[in-house]
């Protein structure tokens, strides 16, 4: 059934799915490019160090062995003497222990960017569990690990031996060197074997890193099912959200119907179109549209109108105008103010609030 599900999933992961994994922990990071930045760091900061941690050495050393009929040889004096070198050979390797830690913690920076994951850390009970730990340790994973570990192992022994064996031609004459040669002649067969061991790594923490996030991809595949169940979860389902819309059109229809009966006039088709304009003229610069809507709307729009005594005035191409050029709360154009103010003149002389120097009658 496993292979069945996985089978399936043939769809990269989406942003949320890869948002999630990192919550949780789950990067793809190599732990071969760490082991490469921290030989790097191990070879730098000797190289850097290596005098002053030599002198340091020598000088403790010197004084160790001139003082050595000092030394007591009673159990406390040795322990003495034991904390004591400890606490030397501490001090002397520190920048290096310092070097590596903060070096390992910036190439899993570089590859994955800062991360907290609690999760990662948090107690488990399948951490724990014998079962789980089988599933592990012979899982696919385990196994190129295993393999990835044992070729390594090799290609770095074998190039070790590769570059020791020039150099097994000395051995016979290495008794008649100097003391200083022969420091030198092994110093140049460690720099040989170091340099070839550096691009030996190279090659391998670079193929490792393409092969972790490669799997690390793969990992985190979704099927079709699963992309758009996550669609529905981030977008929303269309059935719901067709009936959310749904609602809020209602609601707005409600709250246009209750402003009808502060229009001052609604203007009509007469019979597809409706706008419900309101004018204050001692508080509003230009009309503002309080309702509008075609066919059975506008229906309804005519019928609240007549119910609260607000004037209906037919004007075919001005509320087609109207309907098309302004939204609801929105006060006129300024191309619309002529046609409106005779509607609006109109009405008020219908209501007597300008005197009547016209005679009456629609305005078509």
């Amino acid at each position: 059934m496993a292979d069945e599900d996985d089978s399936q999933k043939t769809e990269d992961p989406t942003e949320r799915k890869i948002s999630k994994a990192r919550q949780k922990g789950q990067v793809g990071t190599s732990q071969e490019v760490k082991s490469w930045a921290i030989m790097m760091a191990s070879l730098l900061t000797l190289s850097i160090m290596s005098p002053w941690f030599m002198g340091g050495i020598k000088s403790y050393s010197a004084g160790f062995i001139e003082n050595s009929h000092a030394i007591g040889t009673d159990t406390g004096s040795l322990q003495e003497l034991l904390i004591d070198a400890l606490l030397t050979m501490g001090f002397y390797l520190s920048p290096l222990f310092g070097a590596l830690v903060i070096i390992a913690i910036a190439s899993s920076i570089m590859q994955s960017g800062f991360l907290w994951a609690p999760d990662k850390i948090a107690p488990k009970m399948n951490k724990i569990s014998v079962v789980s730990g089988f599933k592990r340790m012979f899982s696919v994973r385990a196994l190129v690990e295993f393999v990835k570990g044992i070729l390594k192992l090799g290609i770095v022994t074998l190039l070790m031996v590769a570059m020791a064996i020039p150099f097994l031609s000395d051995l016979e004459i290495l008794p008649s060197f100097a003391l200083p040669d022969l420091a030198d002649r092994i110093y140049y067969l460690i720099i040989a074997i170091s340099v070839g061991a550096i691009m030996v790594m190279t090659a391998i923490a670079v193929l490792d890193y393409v092969y972790q996030k490669m799997d690390h991809t793969k990992s985190l595949r979704m099927s079709r099912q699963e992309v758009k169940d996550e669609h529905k979860e981030t977008e929303g389902d269309p059935q719901i959200k067709a009936r959310i819309r749904k609602i809020r059109a209602e609601r707005s229809q409600q709250r246009m119907m209750a402003a009808v009966p502060e229009a001052d006039v609604v203007i009509t088709n007469p019979t597809h179109y409706a706008i419900a304009l309101e004018y204050k003229m001692d508080s509003m610069a230009a009309p503002k549209v309080l309702a509008k809507g075609v066919d059975h709307l506008a229906f309804r729009i005519r019928e609240v109108a007549t119910e609260n005594d607000v004037p209906i005035v037919e004007n075919a191409p001005l509320a087609r105008a109207l309907y098309s050029a302004v939204e609801i709360d929105e006060e006129i154009p300024v191309e619309h103010y002529k046609a409106v103010a005779e509607v609006i003149g109109y009405v008020m002389r219908l209501k007597g609030k300008i005197p009547n120097s016209e005679p009456e009658g629609t305005i078509q």
